[in-house]
């Protein structure tokens, strides 16, 4: 192992499937969280009588959004 290698080691620790699925739902949420935050506000924006309720975000929406960022990941 050269000394970049064991720089990087200890920079950027390798985490578990676990650890790494658990932080890829937290982002996924983040990410939906705040486009429904971002469509809540653009609601407000509109004149009384037009605006439409906002649809939350669900479990299986978290899921297919964590789903695309691994995709990401796992790609080179």
């Amino acid at each position: 192992m050269s000394y970049l290698d064991d720089l990087k080691e200890k920079e950027y620790p390798s985490k578990s499937g676990y650890e790494l699925r658990t932080d890829l739902l937290g982002m996924a949420q983040g990410i939906l969280c705040d486009k429904v935050s971002r469509q809540f506000d653009n609601e407000c924006l509109r004149p009384e009588g037009q605006r439409a309720a906002v649809t939350p975000y669900t479990t299986e929406d978290i899921i297919v959004e964590a789903e695309k960022l691994y995709a990401f990941v796992r790609t080179k």
